[in-house]
């Protein structure tokens, strides 16, 4: 029976500069969201959405080159639940009734393709969209501020910090990423933002809490040795942990089609800086908060001797 000798990578060796770059990152994507801002879907801007069905598959190519040319070039156009069904969503037209705009849509489709019928016509208005955007940021802000209660009772308040920074440091970058490429943002995005952090704060987890069993066991009083070692001793079990949810999700990017495109590729952003941050936010945060063996030393209580 063969012990494989512990890995001894020197993670610690570039934090400096990966500091800096991280602090780059983050300002540049608050600079974009501020200027650029984001590519917001019709969950949030409102907007009419048209569901037809034909007797053949419908090809989705050909019902965007219908629209795009007729002034609908913004319209999302993906299968709803078959090949045989269309759900197509328009952004609100000022000019216009949106039950006018849905048949619009719907005559546009059938001249091009024809043998279809028109299953629903829905109309999101343009306050239930902000009511949906003011919500949804009010929900990562709760998200963030329970993690960082949760974190703060389970471990010392530099952990806390340094943890929920790096949860803050991945949503702001990965939102800054989507306003850069224009990606769109809807609720299916805002869901995987969410589920980023539940990700990312796993992740931060389990390699604070090694780093923290390590100040209290291990001989050493080198606080790079000693973060180093436990980034080490879990970096098998992140690598695993990404590696398999990249698979899912690099699965659901080319094959689940456009309802899913949005997601997985919020996920897959996610996933990666969140592992990134894991080990070196944190890590980076604790030095400078100069985490040492005194911050996991147990108070002793003094006895009284109550003898005369």
């Amino acid at each position: 029976m063969s012990n494989k000798a512990p890995l001894n990578v020197n993670f610690m060796a570039p934090r400096k500069i990966l500091g800096v770059m991280s602090i780059i990152l983050v300002v540049g994507s608050l600079i974009l969201l501020g200027t650029r801002g984001l590519n917001l879907g019709m969950d949030f801007t409102g907007g009419t959405t048209v569901v037809v069905q034909g007797e053949q598959d419908i090809d989705t190519d050909q019902v965007r080159e219908a629209l795009s040319g007729n002034g609908f070039g913004d319209a999302v156009v993906q299968y709803y639940g078959s090949a045989r069904e269309v759900s197509i969503r328009v952004s609100p037209r000022e000019d216009a009734d949106a039950d006018k705009v849905g048949h619009q849509v719907f005559d546009l489709i059938a001249g091009q393709i024809g043998n279809i019928s028109l299953l629903k016509v829905e109309f999101v208005g343009p306050q239930v969209g902000d009511e949906l955007r003011d919500q949804s940021g009010l929900a990562l802000l709760m998200a963030l501020g329970l993690m960082l209660v949760y974190v703060w009772f389970r471990f010392t308040n530099k952990f806390a910090v340094s943890t929920v920074s790096a949860l803050i440091h991945d949503v702001i970058i990965t939102l800054g990423l989507f306003s850069l490429l224009q990606w769109p943002f809807d609720l299916t995005v805002l869901a995987a933002v969410l589920a980023l952090i539940g990700y990312s704060l796993n992740d931060s987890i389990v390699v604070a809490d090694r780093i923290r069993e390590n100040f209290r066991n291990s001989r050493e009083t080198d606080p790079t040795a000693i973060i180093n070692g436990a980034i080490n001793e879990t970096l098998s079990r992140t690598i695993n942990t990404s590696f398999t949810t990249m698979l899912v999700l690099v699965a659901l990017f080319l094959f689940g089609g456009e309802v899913m495109r949005a997601f997985s590729e919020a996920l897959l952003v996610g996933i990666f800086i969140g592992t990134y941050s894991s080990i070196y936010v944190v890590a980076n945060l604790l030095f400078t908060f100069k985490v040492s063996k005194d911050d996991f030393l147990v108070a002793t209580k003094e006895e009284v001797d109550d003898m005369p």
